[in-house]
């Protein structure tokens, strides 16, 4: 067994082409050494380049220009603000973490509640991408809360206040609907003695329902009941993070949305924005393996 592998040999052992191996030395993602102009892969290194991806094969393709998961109003604003290029295919938290692991884009958003260490995102991401190499940096923490009739806000103190009213959830993969789950056990509201009304698919979708009077409440942010002009019962505030391909986060599309992050029209968009708090945006909470 010869130490070093050739471009053929190495697109073989991949099974990709030798213009996808150039990328990949082109792009720092495979370790790789030049000699008399020629390139040659080590086999030892290629064998822990290998290793250290086995739980993500999407590592070995190139990721669509697309961030997916849980949507937030001001993420999705900064993305058509900046014109970095980047595109959208917001559903729910654990949609998007299935397709981040399928390399269906280069970022993933989710405000993930785990129970056990009473955090955000962190226990998820680790327990998923713990090899792979990823970045976790946090968006924003947001106000999430009761959403209702602005007439009718003084009925409502909290969750236990749900009991025989019509309450819009969302689909099981949403991060609103594992929080709310979790809150409501926590709090031993039985979600029996609520009337569940049909998922909605998108948290405004949810929001309308209550607009237009066909439910009591939903659970949902701050900034969409006061877009609504709906009464609003704050119950927690939450942590939105994007899990960030690391390659892709030093490509020119991220970044220039990075760039944009940091003027002053983003920073006064933001403030404007109820129950938003940017004061640690982009700090990294959780760093993949090197």
């Amino acid at each position: 067994m010869t130490e070093y592998l050739t471009t053929r040999e190495l697109a073989e052992l991949l099974r990709i082409k030798e213009r996808k191996v150039y990328d990949l030395v082109a792009s720092g993602a495979v370790p790789c050494s030049r000699a008399t102009g020629k390139l040659l892969f080590p086999r030892k290194a290629i064998d822990d380049w290998l290793a250290s991806n086995v739980s993500s094969p999407a590592a070995l393709r190139s990721r669509p220009l697309v961030i997916v998961g849980s949507h937030d109003p001001l993420l999705e604003w900064a993305l058509r603000a900046s014109q970095c290029g980047l595109a959208t295919y917001f559903d729910s938290s654990l949609d998007g973490i299935e397709r981040f692991a399928n390399g269906e884009g280069i970022a993933v958003g989710m405000h993930l509640y785990d129970v056990e260490s009473d955090s955000w995102n962190n226990a998820r991401v680790e327990s998923r991408f713990a090899t792979a190499r990823v970045v976790l940096a946090e968006w924003a923490k947001r106000s999430r809360g009761i959403l209702v009739a602005a007439d009718a806000v003084s009925q409502y103190g909290g969750l236990s206040d749900l009991a025989g009213k019509t309450m819009v959830p969302r689909q099981p993969g949403a991060g609103s609907q594992i929080l709310l789950e979790a809150l409501l056990h926590r709090q031993q509201v039985d979600a029996n003695d609520i009337i569940w009304a049909p998922q909605a698919r998108s948290e405004v979708d949810a929001v309308i329902e209550v607009v237009e009077g066909r439910a009591d409440a939903t659970f949902g942010l701050a900034m969409l009941a006061s877009q609504h002009r709906l009464g609003f019962v704050p119950v927690i505030d939450e942590r939105y993070d994007i899990l960030v391909d690391r390659r892709a986060w030093f490509e020119p599309t991220w970044q220039s949305l990075i760039r944009f992050c940091q003027t002053p029209e983003f920073r006064e968009h933001a403030q404007v924005l109820a129950g938003y708090n940017i004061d640690d945006q982009f700090r990294i909470h959780f760093n993949g393996a090197d």
